[in-house]
């Protein structure tokens, strides 16, 4: 018995300190860079190399698996950013809808511990090679604090890659739309824009007041707060009119915030200049959309990513808005419709990897296939940025293997056995 019991502590050890090589993939570094034929060194749930395979001498003996993947791609890890996705499950059922809380100043709520691992969408996401997302709160002024989650794990505690990355602000809107989608009015400027502007400047002299505080007494709201100033937190500021991006980013560097990424950004590309000065990253709004405006450019979604990097503006995509859960799927054919109007595609990956682990703070970690980083990848037989080649056949998580099946994976292979039709 207490052999047994030594074996069972010695197993996983061994297994997870193997060393496997991927030979032959299109390697997209996901740092601009492509290897046409690689040679992927995995150690420890590490990259211990990523290198053309044609520049290497490799011997078969130092490695413990050897997996070829000819005629295949490698991308780093796709992240999905400010998403519902394990905070809501089923958006008719108000009991599985966890992100909205009561109030309109909530810095404290934290969307870590409401994170939901075993939500049955999370496979459905990971099958298009979206295997960590940043999970935010909604709602208020000040939404909350989202942290960076990986999908997959047995609860939030292991399931968490960076716990409370950054704080949620909701800019008041200068104009508003009136109308619905289907038959939307006209857009009519708001008449309380500088009342509640001045109501979060007020909040932010508040917070900035506690933080250069010596006081023993702890107010769990305001302590929240304290990361925007001294950088362990980054604001995400929701924002799309030039006029409020503007706005923003001045307030911002009025109480020397550390780290801002503008979120949504439907006008940047009208003040990219202005971003450009004030080096502010940008994590564009769902590009799978209408203009904003009647007189607007009917591809203009489409096109913006590339004015963004002519600009030289550092930029993500992100796919919030309706069914914003379950679409996080799409997340990557977002920025295969921005390489179709003038995008490269290896940027388009960055937009997808390197460029969010940087927005997010994570970078050291991961977002690109280099030495050194978590082994947090994917392998997909053809384009994964194309909904006719996306693929994935292997997915591994901090070198670990992730299962790619899913409910939906499941009917289909239920219902092909039924009517004899080929099983995938």
């Amino acid at each position: 018995m207490k052999y047994f019991i030594q074996l069972l502590l010695i197993l996983p050890v061994a297994a997870f300190a193997q060393k496997t090589l991927f030979l032959g993939a299109v390697a997209h570094l996901g740092n601009g860079q492509k290897i046409e034929s690689s040679a992927i060194s995995i150690e420890n749930g590490t990259f211990d190399f990523v290198v053309d395979a044609t520049s290497i001498r490799i011997n078969p003996n130092d490695f413990d698996t050897i997996i070829h993947v000819y005629n295949h791609h490698a991308y780093p890890t796709f992240i999905s950013t400010n998403t519902t996705l394990g905070i809501s499950e089923i958006s008719a059922v108000r009991a599985s809808n966890d992100f909205n809380e009561t109030g309109n100043f909530k810095p404290h709520v934290r969307s870590l511990i409401a994170f939901n691992a075993e939500s049955k969408i999370i496979p459905t996401i990971r099958t298009n090679g979206v295997l960590l997302a940043q999970v935010s709160p909604q709602g208020g002024t000040i939404s909350g604090t989202s942290s960076v989650m990986k999908l997959d794990g047995w609860n939030w505690e292991d399931a968490a890659q960076k716990q409370d990355d950054g704080i949620h602000l909701n800019w008041p809107s200068y104009f508003r739309q009136t109308g619905w989608w289907a038959e939307p009015g006209d857009i009519v400027k708001t008449d309380n824009y500088t009342k509640k502007t001045l109501e979060l400047k007020q909040y932010l002299v508040k917070a900035q007041a506690y933080y250069k505080s010596n006081s023993s007494k702890v107010d769990i709201e305001m302590e929240a707060m304290t990361g925007i100033f001294d950088g362990t937190k980054h604001v995400y500021i929701h924002a799309n009119l030039k006029r409020e991006m503007m706005d923003a980013v001045l307030m911002a560097q009025e109480f020397d915030l550390k780290t801002i990424v503008i979120v949504g950004a439907k006008e940047a590309h009208l003040i990219s200049d202005f971003l450009s000065q004030n080096n502010i990253m940008v994590l564009l709004d769902r590009i799978h959309r209408l203009p904003r405006t009647q007189d607007e450019d009917v591809y203009l979604p489409y096109k913006q990513a590339a004015l963004l990097d002519q600009a030289g503006i550092k930029f993500g995509f992100c796919y919030q808005g309706d069914m914003e859960a379950m679409g996080q799927r799409n997340l990557p054919f977002s920025a295969g419709t921005a390489v179709a109007y003038g995008l490269d595609y290896e940027k388009a990956v960055s937009a997808l990897s390197l460029n969010i682990a940087q927005m997010l703070g994570i970078d050291k970690e991961v977002g690109s296939l280099e030495s050194g980083k978590e082994a947090t990848f994917f392998i997909s037989e053809g384009d994964a940025l194309d909904m006719m080649g996306n693929k994935v056949v292997r997915a591994y998580i901090q070198g670990k293997s992730v299962d790619l099946d899913n409910h939906q994976k499941q009917l289909d292979r239920k219902y092909r056995k039924k009517y004899g039709l080929e099983v995938n």
